[in-house]
């Protein structure tokens, strides 16, 4: 991605709703599914580190990003932080844990991407991601974050299931669907660049609002596949 959208990242991640309720959605669910908490972890494509504080309660946590711009933000505010940042993934370390969140649909070849990362996941480790979802939602906020492709379950499961064994494989981001996907398709229609409007927080009672809507579903996931969603996450244990 540009300088710039991890710039803005790194400045509106912290109580923006979108952002604030995947990592609530996350937290939720591997507290839940988590029972060892000293495992080790890896986020794959970490970004700015909007979810290392969370993640690093989980156990030994180690990030990687191979964006430059996106790690200088990352060391700017990297002082008490219990995490390790690595400059490659060159080491025979494997993990309990992988999380790559919006990440594989970043990338050209996401077959050989998931192929990497499930070599480098213990024997009954874990992989945890996210990706957004369905490709006629795709504006030109995706062209600006250099999305390659959003997914369905369907392709998804594709790239995963000769791989990894399915734990939990979810739409999410359900209730606002109504309101978000029409939205998206009418931007996409006309063409509208709307991404600063997206990821400022904003209003803050419209981003309280919404922060509270999203969040819910971690209750949700907890016992539900929901069936369509802006977003899909899939937890699954290596083969």
């Amino acid at each position: 991605m540009d300088k710039s959208v991890y710039k803005r990242q790194f400045e509106e991640n912290r109580n923006h709703w979108w952002f604030e309720s995947r990592k609530n959605i996350i937290n939720h669910f591997l507290l839940k599914n988590l029972n060892n908490k000293k495992i080790k972890i890896l986020d794959y494509g970490c970004g700015v580190g909007v979810n290392v504080e969370m993640l690093s309660k989980f156990g030994q946590l180690s990030i990687y990003d191979n964006n430059i711009n996106a790690l200088k933000f990352i060391k700017k505010n990297s002082k008490k932080k219990k995490f390790k940042i690595l400059n490659n993934l060159n080491s025979k370390t494997k993990y309990d844990l992988i999380l790559a969140l919006d990440v594989i649909e970043h990338i050209e070849n996401d077959k050989k991407i998931i192929k990497f990362l499930h070599k480098k996941i213990k024997k009954n480790g874990k992989i945890l991601i996210t990706v957004p979802a369905y490709n006629y939602l795709f504006t030109s906020k995706d062209k600006v974050l250099h999305h390659k492709r959003r997914y369905t379950k369907k392709t998804l499961s594709k790239i995963l299931l000769n791989h990894f064994k399915t734990l939990k494989f979810s739409y999410f981001n359900f209730i606002l669907f109504p309101v978000i996907a029409p939205l998206l398709i009418f931007y996409k229609v006309f063409n509208v660049q709307f991404i600063d409007k997206v990821e400022k927080k904003g209003n803050s009672t419209i981003n309280k609002i919404l922060k509270n809507i999203f969040s819910f579903e971690k209750f949700l996931i907890s016992f539900l596949n929901l069936p369509f969603g802006i977003s899909i996450f899939y937890f699954g244990e290596k083969k």
